[in-house]
């Protein structure tokens, strides 16, 4: 039987907290301290009872420092991080000063050379950071690879991509919608179709993005929004309140289901050592960072067709 691990977690009242809670628990090992500003151990402890909370950063830093220096077996192995995008840089920083490796949810940062910095910390103190890369985990983009791959070697694929969920998160402190929603697809889609070879912005704001990528292997329209009124109206009768679409060649590419589990499937690759590390997430943090940073171009070019609503008078 593998050795149970003990976990810490940063960020534990927020919405992506129950997934790494659940894969800590699945994967057989142990939350024994978490921190977060609000009071979410309601949520906690139907994980772990038993785990000390913490809604100050000093406390919670200096926690992990003290059990690491009494080494009487309850060091932390692992800490995950669940904080806003915003914090993640000096959240990692603090597992890796206590000898803990890092397991940070998507975006891992919000600028490339952030990721410059973090490897020189990750070889300083011998400890690894991995990031949350789930959609290279999903059946489904894993078969749609191999299909790929399988197929002509100088094919070209025309795919539109077209994501609408409510979220209301803080959009300075996430590095806004591009960012937060879109660096996963950014990063699925150079996983499925190689290189990155051209960016072009249409239409950024606080809630809306759309813009044209062109892969080595793909020619990409794509449109992100957080107004569930971007949302179909036959979709939304039925009472959905997110919209997610892949459609290649005029194919739509159904993967809505089975994301439940890719958390604990990702989890399970870190503890073997095979997990996502800083420069997997270099892909999808560059292209978010050129979007984020780039001049809109407007109506030009090859441009998602959603993205006209967003120009009409």
């Amino acid at each position: 039987m593998p050795h149970t691990k003990n976990f810490a977690l940063i960020g534990a009242a927020g919405y992506i907290a129950p997934r790494h809670l659940n894969a800590i628990k699945e994967t057989g090992n142990n939350l024994i301290a978490a921190l977060d500003p609000f009071d979410c151990v309601g949520i906690m402890d139907a994980y772990f009872p038993e785990a000390d909370f913490f809604t100050e950063a000093e406390r919670f830093d200096r926690h992990l420092d003290k059990i690491r220096r009494l080494n009487e077996g309850r060091q932390v192995s692992y800490v995950s991080i669940c904080s806003p995008n915003y914090l993640h840089d000096s959240h990692i920083r603090m597992a890796l000063r206590n000898n803990a490796h890092a397991i940070c949810e998507k975006p891992i940062v919000l600028n490339p050379w952030n990721i410059d910095a973090l490897q020189i910390i990750e070889k300083e103190a011998e400890r690894k950071i991995y990031t949350i890369l789930q959609l290279r985990l999903h059946p489904a983009i894993i078969a749609l690879k191999k299909e790929i791959e399988a197929g002509k070697k100088d094919k070209v694929y025309e795919v539109d991509l077209s994501y609408i969920t409510s979220w209301k998160g803080d959009v300075s402190k996430s590095g806004g919608v591009a960012t937060n929603i879109g660096v996963h697809f950014f990063d699925m889609l150079s996983f499925l179709f190689g290189e990155l070879k051209e960016n072009i912005v249409h239409h950024r704001d606080k809630f809306k993005a759309a813009g044209f990528l062109e892969f080595q292997k793909a020619r990409v329209r794509w449109f992100l929004s957080l107004d569930e009124n971007d949302i179909p109206a036959e979709i939304k009768a039925g009472g959905q309140k997110t919209f997610r679409s892949i459609s290649i060649n005029g194919q739509e590419i159904e993967f809505s289901n089975g994301f439940t589990d890719l958390h604990t499937t990702s989890y399970q690759k870190i503890l073997e050592g095979t997990g996502f590390n800083l420069e997997d997430a270099r892909i999808g943090i560059n292209a978010a960072f050129h979007i984020r940073n780039s001049n809109p171009i407007g109506l030009r070019g090859d441009y998602h067709p959603l993205a006209k609503g967003l120009f009409s008078s």
